[in-house]
C-alpha cells in the first residue's frame, strides 16, 4: 500500500429517538406541528450526518397511544435516507409499553447493534399529557439500561395538561424539560432540541458497551437548555394563533 494513500476511518453512530405521543389529545394542531416540525429539521439532521467525521447520525422513531408501535422497526435509519411520514391521534397514553419497547431496542443486540460501535443516543419525548397505564414498572426497567443512562434526555410537554412530574422522572432532571403552549414554541423546540442533542451526543466520547461518560453530556446539554429556555422567554415571537 502507498504511504501516502490514506485509510477512511469507519465512523461510529449515533441515533437520534423520537417517542411522540399520539394518543386522542394530540388531534389537531399539536399532531400537525409535531409532523410539520420533524418533517423540516430532517434536512438539517441529513447534512449534519453528512458533515460529521466523527458520527453518523440514525433516526428511529416511536408512537405511543393505545400501545406502542416502532414507525422504524427494522433498525434506525440514516438521517440521509430517512423519509418522515405523517403520525395521526388518537387512543390513549400508554407510556409504560414505550418504555418497554425503548429498552428492548437499546441493546447491542437491536437498535445499538453496529460494527463501529456507537455513541450513546439522544432521546427525545414529546408528551401532552399523562400515562394512562402503569408506566411506572416499564420506566423503573428503563432507567437500568445502560444506554439510557448515558443518553441525552430531553423532554417536551405540550400545553398545560402535559404532566411535567412524569417527563421530569423520564429524563432525570426538571432541567430537561420544555414546555410548549403554541405551535411557534413547539415548532423552535423541535428544531433546536433535534440538531443540538445530535450535535452534542454524535461529539462526545464513545465506546461500543453504553458507558461512555454520557452523565457529562447531559449536563452540557442542561446547559444549552437553560440558555434556551431564556432567549425563549425573552422571545415576543411566539406566532399568534392557537394556545394549549
Amino acid at each position: 500500500m502507498d504511504l501516502l494513500e490514506t485509510v477512511a476511518i469507519p465512523r461510529k453512530t449515533m441515533v437520534l429517538f423520537f417517542l411522540v405521543d399520539t394518543s386522542g389529545s394530540m388531534m389537531g394542531s399539536k399532531i400537525g406541528e409535531v409532523n410539520s416540525a420533524i418533517e423540516e429539521v430532517i434536512p438539517e439532521l441529513k447534512e449534519l450526518s453528512e458533515s460529521n467525521a466523527d458520527a453518523q447520525i440514525k433516526i428511529a422513531v416511536l408512537e405511543f397511544s393505545s400501545g406502542a408501535r416502532w414507525l422504524t422497526p427494522e433498525r434506525p435509519i440514516e438521517a440521509e435516507n430517512f423519509v418522515w411520514n405523517d403520525m395521526d391521534a388518537s387512543g390513549v397514553t400508554d407510556l409504560g409499553d414505550a418504555c418497554k419497547k425503548l429498552n428492548e431496542k437499546l441493546s447491542t443486540k437491536a437498535f445499538m447493534r453496529e460494527a463501529t460501535g456507537s455513541f450513546a443516543p439522544a432521546i427525545f419525548l414529546l408528551s401532552d399529557g399523562g400515562p394512562t397505564d402503569e408506566y411506572q414498572k416499564g420506566l423503573e426497567v428503563l432507567k437500568q439500561n445502560n444506554w439510557f443512562k448515558k443518553a441525552i434526555k430531553v423532554a417536551v410537554a405540550i400545553g398545560s395538561d402535559a404532566d411535567k412530574s412524569v417527563l421530569e422522572e423520564f429524563t432525570g432532571s426538571n432541567e430537561a424539560v420544555l414546555e410548549a403552549h403554541s405551535p411557534a414554541m413547539l415548532r423552535k423546540m423541535i428544531k433546536f432540541v433535534s440538531v443540538r442533542a445530535s450535535e452534542v451526543a454524535s461529539k462526545s466520547a464513545n465506546v461500543d458497551s453504553g458507558d461512555d461518560g454520557g452523565e457529562s453530556k447531559q449536563d452540557a446539554f442542561i446547559d444549552e437548555l437553560n440558555n434556551f429556555k431564556v432567549e425563549a422567554a425573552d422571545s415576543a415571537d411566539d406566532g399568534g394563533g392557537d394556545v394549549w
